[in-house]
């Protein structure tokens, strides 16, 4: 599932980001979602989110369990 839409993104949700200094690369990192910090609907880039170690970055796809 992809992370453009900020209904489908809960915390404690497993997913992949890409960091800002990932972008270019695409390179992306798992982690835990802590905090959603995109307040609108949906983002075509991703939803921008705080993972449990802190890291910052933008969906790009929700792990499903």
């Amino acid at each position: 599932m992809n992370g453009q839409n900020r209904s489908n993104i809960v915390p404690g949700a497993r997913v992949n980001i890409v960091l800002k200094q990932d972008q270019k690369s695409g390179k992306l990192t798992n982690g835990i979602v802590k905090d959603i910090l995109t307040k609108s609907s949906s983002h075509p880039h991703g939803i921008k989110v705080r993972l449990m170690d802190g890291q910052v970055g933008r969906v790009k796809e929700i792990i499903e369990e």
